[in-house]
């Protein structure tokens, strides 16, 4: 069977973590040239993303930074093909102790990254016909529980933006759609919630393989779309 995505050249932000070091695996063994965005400096295992351009240090919530970073991205690429919106964290806060920083911080980390770089992505996407941006929603967003109100809020964000973009972009031949992970298993998520059962949580791997789909010829049709990956949560 041919590679799905040979030749596609590809920009992954929070591609240093765990499931962004999946993602651009799975990107590479499909054929793409993958460019590997992160706020941190170098990733901890750079072997672990293979022959892909490393951008580290990158600011993605500054638009003059997200815009550097996305030109920088398709000139060591020689154009771009599409964008996978990984950047993001987490945090579990009540209202009622918490802080309004929270809530901003989670905004501005999940969501205004993906914004900026979406819009810094867009006039190299444009130049190439079927281009692609996916992007990491939440599963949890649809209702959100005790301590889960920002979390909630910026990732119903995502949603919105993935459904605004996906019509703006249409025209231009650029399916924007997102994934709705529950808990993904992560070292991260084993040592927060020591006596879950880790089997029920979906895998940084299955997530990487819906990406894949959604970043191929054969999701042409398919737009606006928050498709859920939950595993068996």
């Amino acid at each position: 069977m041919a590679a799905e995505l040979q030749g596609k050249r590809i920009a992954v932000t929070g591609a240093f973590g765990a499931l962004g070091t999946a993602v651009v695996r799975a990107l590479q063994a499909q054929g793409a040239r993958v460019a590997a965005i992160d706020r941190a400096e170098r990733p901890h295992a750079p072997d672990d993303l293979g022959e892909a351009t490393l951008l580290g240090g990158v600011d993605l919530t500054d638009a003059a930074a997200a815009v550097a970073a996305l030109d920088a991205v398709a000139q060591a690429l020689g154009g771009l093909d599409a964008l996978v919106n990984i950047a993001g964290t987490f945090r579990w806060e009540t209202v009622s102790d918490g802080t309004l920083d929270t809530w901003d911080l989670l905004y501005t980390v999940n969501l205004r990254s993906a914004v900026a770089a979406s819009k810094a992505a867009i006039p190299h996407l444009s130049k190439n016909a079927g281009g692609r941006i996916v992007n990491i929603g939440a599963n949890a967003a649809a209702k959100a529980g005790a301590g889960m109100g920002a979390y909630a809020a910026s990732k119903s964000g995502v949603a919105r933006l993935t459904e605004a973009l996906a019509e703006e972009l249409k025209d231009r031949f650029i399916t924007v759609n997102a994934i709705l992970p529950s808990i993904i298993d992560t070292p991260p998520n084993r040592a927060d919630m020591p006596k879950a059962d880790f089997d029920r949580w979906v895998k940084p791997a299955q997530l990487a393989d819906v990406i894949v789909f959604l970043l191929s010829d054969r999701a042409a049709a398919v737009t606006g779309a928050s498709i859920p990956v939950v595993g068996r949560v």
